[in-house]
């Protein structure tokens, strides 16, 4: 049996599960660099998901928390297209996907991990990012460390 080793990803393993929301935690922390805020605005943020789907997967989160697009103000949910919009550039200029997957999962029967905290999700696409690694082994192979991949956004922000 062959055997692929990821020692890195120990810490996100064996990172204790928050008890109260991520989002809230890390907006109210000025630890950006540690908690991967890529930038801040007035009424809301981004950040890298630690669970990444694929390569530069960005969220984006107002700073209240809501669990519905229908409980965002305009101002707010404007902010977010415009995030959404400045990181997909970003993410064109520092990795150069081909594509991308964008939108909200609302609720979690809709596959919201944080169902009461709304969130828009970047996801840079490739051709061949998806092959049988996920379907035969249930693993993802991501090609960049966070650690990286964020000192070359914010060095491009």
């Amino acid at each position: 049996m062959e055997k692929l080793w990821a020692p890195w990803r120990d810490k996100y393993i064996l990172t204790k599960t928050e008890k109260r929301c991520i989002f809230c935690n890390k907006q109210k922390s000025k630890k950006d660099k540690t908690n991967y805020v890529i930038e801040r605005g007035r009424y809301v943020f981004s950040i890298l998901n630690i669970f990444p789907y694929n390569n530069g997967h960005i969220m984006v989160a107002p700073y209240r928390h809501v669990k519905d697009i229908g409980e965002l103000e305009d101002k707010e949910l404007l902010e977010m297209i415009k995030f959404v919009k400045g990181s997909q550039r970003l993410l064109n200029k520092v990795l150069s996907p081909q594509g991308y997957n964008i939108g909200m999962n609302l609720g979690k029967v809709a596959g919201a991990g944080i169902a009461n905290h709304i969130h828009l999700h970047i996801v840079p696409r490739w051709t061949g990012d998806t092959n049988f690694m996920p379907v035969l082994f249930g693993a993802k192979i991501i090609s960049q460390s966070l650690d990286a991949l964020y000192e070359k956004l914010k060095a491009n922000v």
